[in-house]
């Protein structure tokens, strides 16, 4: 059988992909150039962005070991999204972002997510200033190719004004959606008159990075200010107005739920997990529309019936899986994708793509044969529980190594080199999924 021609993979995207690979994080560019399996989910995932473009709103999580490709797979969707008209909005949280927290690490989440705003044309984040600005010069062209107005006619500004005030009027019916409305109008004009001091207040405010309502009502005239209880509402709004202008709607992304679990204060994750029921609940009762979310989690950070989202008795009964789900036969349509291990022939077809990006980076013939790779799989899935308990993170660092050093010792031979002691994979063990019993938790 003819080998099939690879597609050539830019050196400045090759770099990027396999220097992240070897850290082990995903990089934002160049996935679709290695990404292999998870079809089925891959296919659940885009369901739910078809219902969200018709209006409707979609929330899954997806629970995976440290390793699996829970945030490859949240990065392939990000960018099939973006391709699709969506912006994105993607955060991980941390010990000082969460969902809920009195103490700003709320609103530290919301901040995070704004900034990381993209869309297609700027996937990096970011993105704010210019959606609002090409919202204003859309209704501009708008009106001056449906009416026949020039932009120096005094009837032109007049009917821009009757669009946005459309788009503005709809959305103070919603929860603080008059605000949102008055700042889109004052972002409005500012654009109009070249006032860039207002619009920068204005997406200052809209960042949320007013601490205190004093200093809006000083610098902009409102009242109100994105705080840790109601930064999802804004969200909220966000995503019907990104609709008005122009988009299919809007997908939050939110990586690393394991810190919340981490929480050692258990009312503190109870908010938090009531945060989540909140969202929860409104994507699926028709509260929100045009809105995706996605949380991602370890099977212990969502499970854990002590400390996990499962602690929490209203999201563990909406949750759970039901009698008939098991491995192999799962029900991608429910609220939580198990992600299982890829298998050992998908790894193949990752190592192949990963070889062939390594060849054409740094400019020589490939000499790993497919012999050495099937070697290479074979001891990766020969250890001990590796059926269960291997993730690609470890086999495609342990691969890239191996690629780096034949390519720095070219009289190194591939087969001796597998087979030899100092051949040993990757053992994950700064990060680990046991609990540790020093802090269990206990009832006096």
């Amino acid at each position: 059988m003819m080998p099939t021609k690879q597609k050539r993979v830019p050196k400045r995207i090759a770099q990027t992909v396999l220097n992240s690979l070897k850290g082990g994080v995903v990089p934002r560019i160049g996935l679709p150039y290695v990404t292999v399996g998870r079809k089925n989910e891959i296919a659940a995932l885009l369901h739910d962005v078809d219902i969200i473009s018709e209006g409707g709103a979609s929330f899954r999580f997806i629970e995976g070991r440290y390793g699996s490709g829970k945030s490859f797979l949240l990065q392939t969707i990000r960018n099939y999204v973006m391709d699709r008209g969506f912006v994105v909005v993607d955060g991980d949280l941390s010990p000082e972002r969460r969902l809920h927290g009195g103490d700003g690490k709320g609103l530290a989440t919301y901040r995070e997510l704004i900034q990381n705003l993209s869309t297609k044309t700027r996937p990096e984040g970011g993105a704010l200033n210019l959606i609002l600005d090409r919202w204003i010069n859309s209704v501009q062209s708008k009106v001056a190719s449906e009416q026949g107005l020039q932009p120096d006619d005094p009837a032109f500004e007049t009917a821009v004004d009757k669009k946005i005030y459309k788009v503005i009027s709809s959305l103070s019916e919603l929860v603080h959606g008059f605000d949102f409305a008055h700042l889109l109008n004052m972002y409005y004009h500012a654009y109009v008159t070249d006032d860039q001091e207002t619009k920068a207040k204005v997406t200052k405010w809209f960042r949320g990075e007013y601490n205190r309502k004093t200093d809006a009502k000083k610098e902009l005239g409102v009242n109100i200010i994105i705080s840790d209880d109601d930064w999802y509402e804004y969200l909220k709004l966000f995503a019907s107005f990104f609709r008005q202008a122009g988009y299919q709607g809007m997908m939050i992304m939110i990586d690393e739920l394991v810190n919340i679990y981490k929480i050692p204060n258990s009312i503190s994750r109870q908010y938090n997990y009531e945060k989540i029921l909140t969202m929860y609940n409104d994507t699926l009762q028709g509260k929100a529309k045009y809105l995706g979310i996605i949380m991602c989690g370890t099977p212990q950070a969502i499970e854990d019936k002590r400390r996990g989202v499962y602690s929490y008795e209203a999201l563990r009964s909406r949750l759970s899986s039901g009698k008939f789900s098991r491995e192999g036969a799962r029900d991608m349509f429910a609220p939580v994708i198990h992600l299982e291990p890829l298998t050992a022939e998908e790894m193949m077809v990752l190592t192949e793509k990963l070889a062939n990006m390594h060849a054409g980076l740094y400019g020589y013939q490939r000499t790993i044969s497919e012999d050495d790779l099937a070697t290479f799989i074979k001891i990766e899935y020969g250890r001990i529980g590796a059926s269960s308990n291997i993730t690609p993170r470890e086999v495609i660092r342990d691969f890239i190594e191996l690629l780096d050093i034949l390519w720095q010792n070219p009289d190194t031979d591939v087969e001796t080199l597998l087979k030899s002691d100092q051949f040993n994979y990757t053992k994950s063990e700064a990060v680990s999924d046991k609990k540790d019993d020093g802090f269990a938790e206990f009832t006096i």
